[in-house]
């Protein structure tokens, strides 16, 4: 099996998709690292599918949360897919999802499955903690 298509290869794309795409803001980056007809299985309300719907969702993130930054907790890897635990940060400084910036900081907590084909992103469901970011944002009342 190649490297690209291996699991410490898959490992590694995840990896570089993380810190170079969605950290350091470097969109054109995804080209490498994501199938063109990649599928979000669970897409925000409105997003596109393929690559370019991704490199729009992360686009539309990192406006509303410029300083953004997502950590790795946990990778666990076999044959074509990758689970990533993280945690993601973030100052509001611009609309998200119908919200108006709150100038708040959020850490918001979540697991992506990602399944590789060929050493690309070719599909993925992200699960993360909406319901502590919108109350951390103020949207929703903390019990």
């Amino acid at each position: 099996m190649s490297e690209s298509g291996s699991v410490s290869g898959n490992v590694s794309v995840i990896a570089r998709f993380l810190e170079e795409v969605i950290n350091q803001g470097r969109l054109e980056q995804a080209d490498q690292l994501v199938a063109v007809d990649f599928v979000e299985l669970d897409p925000l309300p409105g997003q596109q599918q393929g690559r370019e719907g991704l490199k729009e969702v992360i686009g539309m993130m990192r406006a509303a949360f410029p300083d953004i930054h997502w950590v790795v907790d946990e990778t666990v890897a076999s044959g074509d897919k990758v689970v990533t635990r993280f945690t993601w940060t973030g100052t509001h400084r611009g609309t998200f999802l119908g919200v108006p910036a709150t100038g708040r900081r959020v850490n918001v907590k979540g697991v992506v499955i990602d399944r590789l084909v060929g050493g690309k992103m070719k599909d993925s469901r992200i699960l993360m903690d909406n319901l502590t970011m919108m109350q951390q944002l103020g949207v929703i009342p903390k019990p």
